[in-house]
């Protein structure tokens, strides 16, 4: 079935995609594509989740009843999918695996690894076509899967971030089918418009492959966002541009070097050497623990201007740059503010 289910409530536990696009709309378009009590007590003023409510949440968990209701909501999605009930987009999103197997998957990493804290999702419409523009970093794009988990479990909507992904995505066998039905498309121009213009919320990452795959040392220095491809699929559809800035990826995963030759050879864009990887084989696959900060900024209207100003050269750059200076300014705010990676 193609039609497109209303987004329904992500299950009441504690706070538990994208990938860097860069074809479709290349690296040249712009789709390349870290606290204590006291800190946390404020995030809640700011639009971030409550701490007493993730410590209530944590409660019932443990409770018999929440683990009978899990029992009970996994065997309900069994059924569906041996009898059919359940739709997919045109775009082959599957809202019913996405919200019933992934997301709970990806809950306990956010929640007690990452230990993710989320503010200014005030910032996001609950409703609309919007676009989120993100930084992008860690060796393995965990901070699009963040993401998308804070806006579907603290958002007062939510809301599913449709993410834009890059064309290596739809060519690994298991992970290509996987990310169509989890919401990802791929990043083209035709792609974003149809989904923002739908009323879709929809996530970029500009930095793509060079801001996820930029060594240890370049840490939190935003690399280029591209020609602003984001910028004009946001100028036609005359929907707000979301600024997001992600604290904490870039240490999951320290990149120390670069196997140029041997990513050639398998068709990467880079095979990162770590501290762990390859010298710990598999373990080192392992992210380290660090505390991430997630904040949503003030949206940029677009509402104001036609459709034509997507073709304006000077009036995209500056908009890119706008947004991009916003997101780096954030990142050292919240750098300043941290008081360890880890806590």
């Amino acid at each position: 079935m193609t039609a497109e289910p209303s987004p329904r409530p992500a299950p009441e536990l504690g706070p538990e995609f994208e990938f860097g696009a860069e074809s479709g709309l290349g690296a040249e378009d712009g789709f390349d594509t870290d606290t204590d009590t006291a800190a946390t007590a404020a995030t809640a003023a700011d639009g971030g989740f409550d701490a007493e409510a993730d410590a209530d949440a944590e409660e019932r968990a443990a409770d018999p009843g929440d683990l009978e209701r899990a029992l009970a909501e996994m065997l309900a999605f069994l059924r569906r999918r041996i009898t059919g009930e359940y739709t997919v987009d045109e775009h082959g999103f599957d809202v019913d695996l996405t919200e019933h197997v992934v997301a709970p998957l990806l809950r306990p990493i956010y929640r007690s690894y990452f230990r993710v804290e989320t503010r200014g999702l005030e910032n996001i419409p609950d409703e609309g076509g919007a676009l989120v523009v993100s930084n992008h970093s860690g060796t393995i794009p965990m901070d699009a899967l963040m993401t998308a988990v804070a806006i579907l479990d603290h958002h007062p909507a939510h809301r599913h971030l449709r993410m834009l992904a890059a064309d290596l995505v739809f060519a690994v066998p298991f992970l290509a089918p996987l990310a169509r039905k989890t919401g990802n498309t791929l990043a083209c121009q035709a792609d974003a418009e149809r989904l923002l213009g739908a009323g879709h919320l929809v996530g970029v990452w500009p930095e793509g492959f060079k801001g996820i795959g930029k060594p240890f040392s370049e840490r939190y220095k935003l690399q280029r966002f591209g020609r602003g491809g984001f910028v004009s699929a946001a100028l036609r559809t005359g929907v707000p541009i979301v600024p997001c800035t992600v604290v904490g990826a870039e240490e999951i995963y320290p990149m120390i070097g670069n196997s140029r030759t041997l990513a050639r050879v398998l068709g990467l864009p880079y095979l990162p050497i770590t501290p762990t990887f390859p010298w710990l084989g598999l373990l080192g696959l392992v992210p380290l623990p660090s505390k991430w900060i997630i904040e949503f900024g003030e949206p940029v209207d677009t509402a104001g201007y036609t459709a034509a100003a997507a073709d304006d050269p000077m009036l995209v750059f500056e908009l890119t740059d706008r947004i991009r200076e916003t997101i780096q300014h954030t990142l050292y705010g919240l750098l300043m503010q941290r008081r360890s990676v880890f806590f």
